[in-house]
């Protein structure tokens, strides 16, 4: 089938599920990041790191399943992709972000940290992997998703249940083997060429490969999607009971690797992590979970509001809360005070109430000047505007 060209289905219904799973993620992935300053406390409380490290853990991949889905929900299936206009569109809500983001860091951390700006040399590199801040890799995930979107497509519509179960058996060896093959991480670290090292180095910033499953499993479903609204009925507890064991088993295997490997929390956080074959499962079972949670009305509707603002403010707080993080680290140094366990939950709240905060204050500020919100979050006046998918 011929794929150049895209139709919206712009009767479909809209989906909170989506921006609701959005702001959760979000919320997740700060947890992370604070739980990377709360490491820092040689004494650091096992159990709340589990539950910032490693509980959190489906964040990044859920935004991966996300994203495809609300992709696809809004393409017609019977249709052929326009990639041209698709991709102009994508380089408006992510690639133009990212780039300001980017550079905002680079000149950010330049100043306060007083290492100046990267030359031109290293100024390709930080943002071909990611790594002018340690949050922005997922945006080059998400673009190099968005460049092979034909593969997807394709794949999406010929995939079956047989296809999938496959396909996620393809994906547990491969991130296995790219987080814990000893002699392919050895062969690494010996590259002696910059680039080649770079290249290796750094691929869980741009490796598509990594996360594949997720984003097929949320396009296939999205353009099954009355098939997947009978799945969540008929199966709610069942898919309720699978979420918890796949939760429990990620813990489990945190827990064990501390207290039966000797593992420090850091090694354990590092092996129990979203590639992992446990977190591979987990991440799966937490997307279905949300997705049917939030469907269903599965809690008290008055956390709608909240939930709202959280999906529709996530993009900015997922892209603004390091430096929210930096500051409020940097507060703590300044006073002496250690991290201590009750510290770091209130560092964790502070921090996300100062980005959605924040997200909300130049959102605003953005619908009156239109720039503002066209080059930090990739959106722009209805008369001109890109859905975000």
């Amino acid at each position: 089938m011929d794929t150049n060209s895209l139709v919206i289905k712009k009767s479909k219904p809209r989906l909170p599920a989506i921006e609701y799973i959005r702001g959760i993620s979000m919320l997740g992935v700060i947890a992370i990041h604070v739980g990377s300053q709360y490491l820092m406390n040689t004494s650091a409380n096992i159990h709340l790191i589990a539950l910032f490290e490693v509980a959190s853990r489906f964040s990044v991949p859920i935004f991966f399943f996300i994203s495809a889905f609300g992709l696809f929900y809004n393409m017609d299936p019977e249709k052929p992709l326009k990639y041209g206009s698709f991709m102009k569109r994508r380089a408006k809500t992510v690639i133009i972000p990212y780039i300001v983001w980017s550079v905002l860091y680079l000149a950010h951390d330049g100043i306060f940290y007083q290492v100046g700006f990267p030359g031109i040399a290293s100024l390709g590199s930080l943002l071909l992997f990611g790594n002018a801040k340690y949050q922005l890799y997922f945006l080059v995930i998400l673009i190099w998703f968005y460049i092979l979107m034909p593969l997807w497509v394709y794949m999406v519509r010929r995939i079956g249940l047989k296809g999938l179960a496959i396909l996620l058996i393809i994906q547990i060896i491969f991130d296995y083997w790219s987080s814990f093959s000893v002699s392919f991480n050895t062969w690494v670290y010996s590259l002696t060429d910059p680039l080649l090292r770079a290249v290796f180095m750094y691929r869980l910033n741009y490796w598509v490969m990594h996360y594949v499953f997720i984003f097929v499993l949320g396009g296939w479903l999205a353009w099954h999607m009355d098939s997947f609204k009978d799945i969540m009925q008929r199966f709610r507890n069942t898919i309720t009971i699978l979420f918890w064991v796949s939760l429990v088993s990620l813990l489990g295997f945190y827990y064990h690797l501390i207290f039966n490997t000797g593992y420090t929390a850091l090694e354990a956080i590092n092996t129990a992590h979203q590639l992992s074959p446990a977190g591979i499962l987990y991440t799966i079972m937490a997307s279905i979970f949300f997705f049917n949670i939030f469907t269903y009305q599965k809690y008290p509707e008055k956390l709608n509001t909240l939930l709202h603002i959280l999906g529709k403010h996530s993009y900015f707080a997922y892209l603004a809360h390091p430096l929210a993080i930096t500051y409020l680290a940097y507060f703590l140094a300044q006073t002496g005070k250690i991290m201590t366990a009750p510290i770091a939950i209130v560092f964790y709240v502070v921090t996300a109430g100062i980005a959605v905060t924040a997200g909300v204050l130049v959102r605003q500020l953005g619908n009156i000047i239109p720039l503002i919100n066209e080059l930090t979050i990739g959106v722009y006046p209805k008369n001109k505007s890109v859905q975000k998918g």
